[in-house]
């Protein structure tokens, strides 16, 4: 049991590590020149990349970029909230109690990433025809598993001895 025990807080801190990059790094969006996230647009010019702020108008509806943005800080904040916790249950709530409120804070930290990374895929760069998205798009997905995985794994735990 403590095997899997460590297996799944190993889960959970690389879960947080993707949540993190996913919402820090700047590659949501990429091109040759460019490189966008939820917060600002890098633009290489003269060989250096330079900061500037993103584009308004209908390339980035205001509203739905802060929703964006909210929904990938939450997911940041619930899942760093859910490892806390998972540690304190862990010791403090007896057989059948334990692990409930990690795995809510693990499913509402999946279900915020899920929120950004869907508005993204369906508000922002439809019309652009050159241009990919890059790893932290691909990696707040993967973190959506990862967080979903978790999510489940602690309300199947729940009922376990450790």
């Amino acid at each position: 049991m403590l095997i899997l025990l460590a297996a799944i807080f190993v889960l959970h801190i690389i879960g947080i590590i993707l949540l993190l990059v996913a919402t820090i790094d700047n590659a949501w969006w990429m091109t040759d020149t460019i490189a966008t996230d939820v917060w600002a647009r890098w633009e290489l010019a003269n060989g250096v990349w330079n900061y500037t702020d993103l584009p308004t108008g209908s390339h980035y509806p205001t509203d739905y970029l802060q929703a964006v943005q909210a929904s990938s800080v939450l997911a940041c904040i619930f899942s760093i909230l859910g490892i806390f916790v998972f540690v304190a249950q862990l010791f403090t709530l007896p057989k059948g109690q334990r692990f409930t409120i990690s795995g809510i804070f693990q499913l509402l930290s999946c279900l915020s990433i899920m929120i950004a990374a869907s508005i993204y895929t369906d508000r922002f760069h439809l019309d652009e025809s050159v241009g990919w998205y890059g790893h932290s798009y691909i990696l707040a997905w993967i973190a959506f598993s990862l967080t979903f995985i978790s999510s489940i794994t602690y309300f199947v735990l729940r009922k376990k001895t450790a």
